[in-house]
């Protein structure tokens, strides 16, 4: 099987570089299509889509919240891989962005950043739901005195995120997916 992403920045697929391995079966072999932003995939999806030549290809796409509402994001999105013909394409979003991934595992930023003294953030109110956090990835450049940078972070991160007791729901949700996915191709 195939298994082509769709990805709304480069920050995505370097965490997604480092978690596929442990994730998916050695068989399975993975594309990255990473768009310029929300803007540039919301323009280009479908004929990226359509014009996708590759047989047994199953289709994940990745965008982020943002300020949007997380049901309209993931309308919009399914809306726009029917109209290029894949219906069958597995549309998630991470809410509010990918960072809510990783407060939702503050000790694999530990590790991936080489710092200590995170995963206490994670026990307080404004950080125990992950997915609520309205501006993570600026809360994470402040709890890691900007030792946090978007892709180079995302790159040291992806390797040492839990693949179990991820808080962030969006976060399970997203991995669920992928083990569907996975188990179908065996």
């Amino acid at each position: 099987m195939n298994l082509a992403f769709f990805l709304e920045e480069r920050s995505a697929r370097e965490m997604l570089e480092g978690l596929l391995p442990r994730l998916l079966p050695p068989h399975v072999e993975v594309r990255f299509v990473v768009f310029e932003g929300k803007q540039d995939m919301e323009k280009n999806i479908v004929r990226r889509l359509r014009g996708w030549l590759k047989p047994d290809t199953k289709f994940v796409v990745l965008r982020d919240q943002d300020a949007g509402d997380c049901v309209a994001v993931k309308r919009g999105l399914v809306a726009k891989c029917m109209a290029a013909g894949k219906d069958d394409a597995v549309v998630r979003v991470a809410c509010h962005e990918l960072e809510s991934w990783y407060f939702g595992d503050l000790p694999a930023v530990e590790r991936g950043l080489g710092l200590t003294n995170l995963a206490r953030y994670g026990g307080r109110r404004k950080y125990r739901v992950p997915d609520n956090i309205v501006a993570p990835a600026r809360e994470l450049a402040e709890i890691t005195r900007n030792a946090y940078q978007k892709v180079a972070g995302s790159r040291a991160i992806g390797p040492n995120l839990s693949l179990s007791g991820n808080a962030s729901r969006s976060f399970q949700v997203f991995l669920n997916a992928l083990r569907r996915l996975a188990a179908a191709s065996a």
